[in-house]
């Protein structure tokens, strides 16, 4: 069955998944870019390998100077919260499956940023940095996803940019099946 519309033209969905897998490429980009470069430092830290170990020592320095690596770590995966399902493109999806899945795509390309940090001159490994860029993507997704969903299913078809539904029409019947009556069964 072929659904009846314009080639070319392109369905909101459509260009929202464009959208959301280039923005994605884009972002991902920039975050290989930020993390996976060299650094030039005369010495480096021993890997974190114990959970909130690095949040505690940056909370100890105080608010001011634990606001800017715990936001860092914050928003480095963030956007994959909302360009991920954007990507995936489904309106009509349960939300705690969105979220799980979600997270744990963020928590699959954290782990990839910090397994492929190993190789990296100047990088170490830091568990902390892997829950604070899933815990991102999660406040992220939280933030912006279910809202514009909803307000995506309830967009009216009179409203600028929306676009109009899409009906299928039924196959109408051709009547019956010729056969054939000078061929036999096989024995």
């Amino acid at each position: 069955m072929q659904r009846q519309g314009s080639i070319g033209g392109g369905s909101a969905a459509t260009r929202i998944r464009v959208t959301g897998g280039v923005l994605l490429v884009a972002h991902l980009a920039l975050v290989a870019w930020l993390t996976l470069r060299p650094l030039d430092v005369p010495w480096v830290m021993p890997p974190n390998l114990r959970p909130l170990a690095g949040v505690r020592a940056d909370l100890a320095l105080g608010w001011p100077g634990a606001a800017r690596p715990l936001g860092e770590g914050l928003a480095l995966l963030a956007p994959l919260g909302v360009l991920l399902p954007m990507a995936h493109g489904r309106l009509a999806v349960s939300p705690f499956a969105s979220l799980l899945r979600t997270a744990a795509a963020g928590a699959l390309a954290s782990l990839g940023i910090a397994l492929l940090q190993t190789g990296v001159p100047g990088r170490v490994v830091d568990v902390d940095s892997l829950l604070l860029n899933t815990a991102g993507v999660v406040v992220a997704h939280l933030a912006v996803v279910p809202v514009g969903r909803a307000r995506l299913r309830r967009r009216p078809a009179g409203e600028p940019g929306a676009e109009p539904a899409v009906t299928v029409p039924e196959e109408l019947s051709q009547g019956r099946t010729p056969t054939i009556p000078r061929v036999g069964i096989a024995p």
